[in-house]
């Protein structure tokens, strides 16, 4: 049987959910949608919706969103995160303080966003036997 399987959203737990939605999307060079309900969306380039919402701090537990981007526009959105002061990583056990990572023959990065969460970019996928999406 063949079933066809996509992610549609994510609730993201946040402090304040407007401020981690416009984090985000400002650093991925994103827009934040209208406000609906108890959530701030933000939508990425493959259809998946990342819904934030406000929720008290003992209710929140640490989360982890990796982005795939193009390493054409890994610079912008580098310049974009050191703009904001975030500390940020080579490493997720964040030993590399205020460095990079070039695994998989791309570049990569980890940091906490407003909420609490952690944060990857990555500009190559980590599964060898994946390959890019065309449009890139």
């Amino acid at each position: 049987m063949s079933v066809s399987v996509e992610l549609n959203h994510l609730i993201v737990p946040s402090r304040d959910n407007r401020e981690s939605a416009e984090f985000l999307a400002r650093l991925l060079g994103l827009e934040t949608g209208e406000e609906w309900g108890p959530f701030i969306p933000v939508h990425v380039g493959n259809g998946v919706r990342l819904d934030f919402a406000t929720v008290p701090d003992g209710d929140r537990r640490l989360q982890h969103y990796c982005f795939l981007i193009p390493e054409a526009d890994f610079d912008a959105f580098f310049a974009r995160l050191e703009e904001t002061g975030v500390t940020y990583h080579a490493d997720p056990q964040g030993q590399r303080r205020h460095e990079i990572n070039h695994n998989h023959g791309g570049r990569g990065v980890y940091f906490l966003d407003p909420g609490g969460n952690g944060m990857e970019v990555i500009t190559q996928p980590y599964e060898p036997e994946l390959k890019r999406p065309e449009r890139w």
